[in-house]
C-alpha cells in the first residue's frame, strides 16, 4: 500500500490487540486468528500487529514475524496492518523489511533500547528505518522518546514518515508539536482510551484502542461521539466503562496488558498470561475485574 494511501485510510479507531501466550508463555497463533476474526467484524480503520499491547519486547524475531504474517492472513486486506517495530536500529530495520516482505502496510516505530539518547542518534535511528522499505512509518512517541517541535519538524524530513502516534498525553506539548509540524503528519491518539476526549478536543480524528480487544463497538462509540460534539453519551461511557478499567490498569505496571487479557478469558476469547516482566493480574482482584467487566456487556 502507497504511504499516501494509507493516510487516508487512518480515520477512526485503530485496533491494538493483544499477543496470546499458551499457559507455558509459548506463542498462541491459533487465539491470535481466532480474536482478529471477532475483531475484524467492527470497522475499524486499521490494526497494529505487535504492538505495545501486543507485547512486542517479548516477541523473537521469528515470534514477530509469525504474528504479523497471521494478522495479514486474518485481516485479508480489509483494512491496513501496520507493523510494531523497535529495540535498536539493525533489529528494527531487520523487522520493518520482514513485514515489508509480508504484506504490511506501514511500521510503527517504537523507541530505541537506549534511553534519553542524543537527538542526532535519534534522528540516524528513525531515519534508517525510514529508508529501509517504502512502507509508510509511524513514530510512537512514549516512554524515553521526547522530541522537541523543532526535532519533531526535523524528522519531517523522512520522506516515509506520515504519522505521529502519541504515547505520552501530554496535552501541552502534543498542541504544540501540531502547530509547529501542521498538517505534514497525521496525528493520532495514542495514550489511551481514556485520552480520547482531551485528543479529540485538539482536532485528532484517529486513536489507537487497546479496548478495542473486548469492546469494539465502544471504541468506535466513543470516536463517534467524541468526533460529533456528544459530549454526554460521551462523560457516561467514559465515566462506566473506560475511566474504571483505566484505575485498575494503573494499580501495578504491567497491568495495562494483563488486565485486557483477563477480560478476553472470561469472554472466551484468547487472553492467556503475559510474559515477564509484566505482571498478571492477581488472583484476589478478579473479582473487581470482573465487576468493571459488568459494565461492557451492553457494547458486546
Amino acid at each position: 500500500m502507497e504511504s499516501t494511501e494509507l493516510r487516508t485510510k487512518l480515520s477512526g479507531v485503530i485496533a491494538f490487540p493483544i499477543t496470546p501466550f499458551k499457559t507455558d508463555l509459548a506463542l498462541d497463533p491459533e487465539g491470535l486468528r481466532h480474536n482478529l476474526t471477532q475483531l475484524v467484524q467492527h470497522p475499524i480503520c486499521a490494526v497494529v500487529a505487535a504492538g505495545g499491547t501486543g507485547e512486542m519486547y517479548s516477541l523473537t524475531a521469528n515470534e514477530h514475524l509469525a504474528v504479523i504474517k497471521t494478522t495479514i492472513e486474518v485481516i485479508a486486506g480489509r483494512v491496513p496492518v501496520i507493523a510494531g517495530v523497535g529495540f535498536g536500529q539493525q533489529p528494527a530495520v531487520e523487522m520493518a523489511r520482514a513485514a515489508a516482505d509480508a504484506g504490511a502496510s506501514g511500521v510503527l516505530v517504537f523507541p530505541p533500547y537506549y534511553p534519553q539518547a542524543d537527538d542526532e542518534g535519534l534522528y540516524e535511528y528513525y531515519r534508517a528505518i525510514g529508508q529501509a522499505t517504502p512502507l509508510g512509518m509511524f513514530i510512537y512517541r512514549r516512554d524515553w522518546a521526547n522530541f522537541s517541535p523543532s526535532m519533531v519538524e526535523r524528522l519531517t524530513t523522512i520522506p516515509t514518515l506520515i504519522g505521529w502516534k502519541d504515547g505520552q498525553g501530554d496535552i501541552r506539548r502534543l498542541q504544540t508539536i501540531m502547530n509547529r509540524v501542521g498538517d505534514r503528519l497525521h496525528w493520532i491518539g495514542g495514550a489511551g482510551d481514556d485520552m480520547v476526549p482531551a485528543y479529540y478536543s485538539i482536532g485528532i480524528r484517529t486513536y489507537t484502542s487497546s479496548i478495542a480487544n473486548i469492546a469494539p463497538k465502544l471504541s468506535l462509540a466513543l470516536h463517534d461521539k467524541a468526533s460529533t460534539n456528544g459530549s454526554a453519551a460521551l462523560n457516561q461511557m467514559m465515566s462506566s466503562c473506560v475511566l474504571p478499567l483505566y484505575a485498575f490498569r494503573s494499580k501495578r505496571r504491567g497491568y495495562e496488558v494483563s488486565a485486557m487479557k483477563s477480560i478476553m478469558d472470561l469472554m472466551h476469547l484468547s487472553g492467556g498470561p503475559v510474559r515477564p516482566p509484566l505482571l498478571n493480574v492477581k488472583p484476589e482482584e478478579l473479582p473487581e475485574l470482573q465487576r468493571i467487566f459488568e459494565a461492557y456487556k451492553p457494547w458486546l
